[in-house]
């Protein structure tokens, strides 16, 4: 009898516990979200998850390893203040190649590739001079930063006016995407392209056969425009396969994951050097 009301008890304490954790949980979130600079700033720095901000005490306050956290405070500081590094004798890629213990060899994962660049940067260099294109680019590199990191994404490289971008999830991916049209500078817009599937992701690159799609993707997408592929739409709005690739009805406004996104029709779209179709429709935010 006594073991029973001590299993009683044991458990009374543990779902008392719980309670409290998760209390404590919700009382840390508003706080951090009733200000929106300390928010973003701890989305983009890794120290919380966006889940966990959401929905405090329903999962981990953040799933970034210390290094992951390190590395995206170091390049915050290369995007806003370059001249530090330079004075310590040190190049950017140095600093944040250093002390994560990875090797460069690379493994396989599941990733979302995300392509963009700057439409119109060749015409505006043409005539404004390669002084001002490397102002604008650098500004732009600036604002997108934030965005990526915010999203649980990395920039994997920067190409000319261009950003290689990865992340874990395609809903982050598509989020950080349409929020990056807003970082192109005026007058040029941005578009992007997104695909998913696995890849050779090593600690500065990553390479597989759904770099190349995205890359093309974005070349397919218009000034302002995100175009994803149809296994990035299946995935978002949590359909599973999304049957055929022909002209369709339009999406309305997903929900879940997706919610306030809006996925147009699917066309089917050769993309160069790519053999065989790909199913490509352009998303949108819904306010």
């Amino acid at each position: 009898m006594s073991e029973a009301r001590g299993g009683r008890a044991r458990e009374a304490g543990a779902a008392t516990f719980a309670a409290l954790r998760r209390a404590t949980a919700r009382k840390a979130a508003d706080f951090i979200r009733s200000d929106p600079d300390d928010a973003a700033t701890a989305l983009e720095l890794g120290l919380v998850d966006r889940q966990w901000l959401e929905a405090p005490g329903e999962g981990p306050i953040s799933q970034n390893a210390p290094a992951d956290i390190l590395r995206r405070f170091l390049e915050r500081s290369v995007e806003r203040h370059p001249s530090r590094l330079s004075s310590l004798g040190l190049t950017a890629v140095q600093l944040l190649s250093s002390g994560d213990g990875s090797g460069g060899a690379g493994s396989t994962a599941g990733i979302t590739v995300l392509f963009t660049d700057l439409e119109g940067f060749t015409a505006f260099t043409d005539r404004q001079g390669d002084a001002a294109a490397i102002a604008l680019i650098a500004e732009h590199h600036r604002r997108a930063g934030p965005v990526v990191r915010g999203w649980n994404g990395k920039i994997v490289k920067h190409l000319g006016d261009g950003l290689l971008c990865t992340f874990p999830d395609a809903t982050s991916g598509v989020r950080a995407a349409l929020d990056l049209l807003a970082t192109a500078p005026a007058p040029l817009r941005l578009r992007a392209g997104l695909h998913v599937g696995e890849a050779i992701v090593a600690r500065d690159d990553v390479v597989g056969h759904v770099v190349n799609v995205a890359a093309r993707v974005c070349e397919r997408a218009g000034g302002n425009q995100v175009l994803v592929t149809e296994d990035v739409m299946a995935l978002v709005t949590a359909d599973g396969p999304v049957g055929g690739t022909t002209d369709g009805p339009a999406r309305g406004p997903a929900s879940g994951p997706a919610s306030g996104l809006r996925f147009g029709k699917v066309r089917s779209r050769r993309l160069k050097g790519i053999q065989a179709s790909m199913g490509l429709c352009e998303v949108t935010a819904q306010n």
